[in-house]
């Protein structure tokens, strides 16, 4: 198979291109997944990526290649090698494991009949990727449904949130550039917004049924305009000296509450997963 080798090559000016514009990548409807944990649960989910790109030492692995064809099922899909010192110019880690996926972002996936047991999550000018690649790890392993993104949100099919997420993009349906106002309005159950001025606990409201939480910008959070659409506007209690949480942990710790307290409405349901990390 022919090596790579140029950076004037137009499949390496594509992916160069991806890795740093969010604009290219909304153009293109196309993004890039970086490293073997990520490409995994893309092709357990969605199949084959549009193209797989390797460095030169990892399809020489004799051991990858039976990799390769495991991940991918039985028809691999194009690959392209890459030389090593290549990958390793374009490729968006510092340490490449040598392998990287060219995939079609995904359209939203259709739900099969009425959940009326709704979980969402509206986000407003979240800024930093890897804030927002924690929450959608946190929202998928929660169960949550939807994910919306207000205008001005970092992207969420960047490099960086996409490695962030550890995979829970394609187990989330993600809208951008909402109308958070109009969402929240109609939104078919309690919406709950985060803000360390509130008086009302976490702890001391109920979560079960539909819920939608709020979380704002790192720095400003909600604008005042958003939490007035919430039915209850609550704070973490934070027994020690720090002013707050950072916005990935406030939101860990809200969508969890809603678990047990949803766990507790069900006693039967014990087969829910069990995690022993982070």
């Amino acid at each position: 198979m022919p090596v790579i080798t140029s950076r004037n090559h137009p499949l390496i000016k594509q992916l160069i291109k991806l890795e740093g514009s969010s604009q290219y990548r909304g153009k293109t409807g196309l993004t890039l997944l970086d490293g073997v944990h990520l490409i995994q649960i893309y092709c357990s989910v969605l199949g084959n990526p549009e193209n797989l790109i390797v460095s030169q030492s990892y399809f020489e692995n004799a051991g990858n290649k039976h990799f390769l064809t495991f991940l991918c099922g039985h028809t691999l899909p194009k690959v392209s090698v890459v030389s090593d010192a290549l990958f390793h110019a374009i490729s968006p880690v510092k340490t490449p494991t040598g392998i990287m996926a060219l995939i079609a972002i995904p359209s939203l996936r259709k739900e099969s009949g009425r959940n009326k047991e709704i979980f969402s999550v509206m986000l407003e000018t979240i800024q930093d990727p890897g804030n927002l690649g924690s929450i959608l790890r946190s929202a998928a392993a929660a169960s949550v449904r939807d994910i919306y993104l207000s205008k001005h949100c970092t992207d969420p099919w960047s490099p960086k949130t996409l490695r962030a997420a550890m995979g829970a993009h394609f187990l989330l349906r993600i809208h951008v550039d909402c109308d958070l106002l109009q969402i929240s309005h109609n939104f078919p159950g309690t919406v709950i917004a985060t803000s360390i001025q509130a008086t009302k606990n976490l702890f001391d409201i109920s979560l079960t049924g539909p819920v939608a939480f709020m979380f704002g910008n790192e720095g400003a959070g909600l604008s005042k305009e958003l939490i007035q659409t919430a039915r209850e506007n609550i704070i973490i209690p934070m027994p020690g000296k720090t002013e707050s949480l950072n916005a990935a942990a406030a939101a860990a710790i809200c969508f969890f509450e809603k678990v047990r307290q949803d766990r507790a409405a069900v006693p039967s349901n014990i087969g829910t997963k069990q995690s022993g990390g982070v």
